[in-house]
């Protein structure tokens, strides 16, 4: 697909970022800035978006539309290229994606396809419950598609994201650094299922040994720019 669309009064191509934490958006224009320098970038953040499907514990169809609402703005406004940085709203980028006009990822393609290549026990930990079985649901589609085996066990990191919401970083990276150990022992490599989760790996990476842990920004960013240099 063509991409020619500018930031106005830039001549680079536009990227635009669909948030639902705003934490995210300064990492994703670092990692942008690092992997597709040729592009400008802007962000776009709804945090009800991600809050209702908390609320709801689904992906509801007015929270689709209200996504691809979001998308189409974000067309209408120069985008060559959309990322959704929201793990949980997966789903409904796969919803969107046919009828966008541009290329529309969403952030955890890049970690399933690594995830895939690791092994076939794959481990998938979360600290919201509607995020681990969308990201699982990729996983295996990945799989599948690749013709590898792909044996899954999806853990919740009980009670981290309500400590991240209450500001307590810390407190979120101790519960899910523990269950990172607690799931080690079982699997080949281990997917955190969201991108706000990508900080706590240090916490528990000394005790990890040469175990694989993947997150979404790093691996999704270079996936996206391998798709949009091509």
């Amino acid at each position: 697909m063509a991409v020619s669309a500018k930031v106005p009064n830039s001549p680079l191509p536009a990227l635009a970022f669909i948030h639902t934490v705003p934490g995210l958006i300064p990492v994703f224009d670092t990692l942008a800035r690092q992997h597709l320098p040729a592009w400008a970038t802007h962000a776009m953040l709804d945090e009800s978006l991600l809050q209702a499907t908390i609320r709801q514990g689904k992906l509801s169809q007015m929270t689709v539309r209200r996504l691809t609402g979001m998308v189409w703005s974000a067309v209408d406004a120069g985008a060559a290229a959309i990322v959704v940085t929201c793990s949980t709203l997966g789903p409904a980028v796969d919803l969107a994606r046919p009828l966008c006009p541009v290329p529309l990822f969403r952030i955890d393609e890049g970690m399933a396809l690594a995830a895939v290549g690791h092994g076939a026990r794959i481990g998938v930990l979360a600290t919201l419950s509607t995020t681990l079985e969308p990201t699982s649901d990729l996983i295996r589609r990945v799989a599948a598609n690749a013709g590898r085996p792909c044996s899954l066990t999806a853990r919740l990191a009980e009670g981290a994201f309500d400590l991240l919401r209450q500001g307590d970083t810390a407190g979120h990276d101790r519960a899910v650094a523990e269950s990172l150990r607690d799931l080690a022992g079982q699997v080949d490599v281990i997917v955190l299922a969201q991108a706000s989760m990508a900080r706590a790996l240090a916490a528990a990476k000394d005790s990890l040994g040469a175990l694989p842990v993947l997150t979404s920004p790093e691996l999704g960013m270079q996936h996206i720019a391998a798709i949009l240099s091509a």
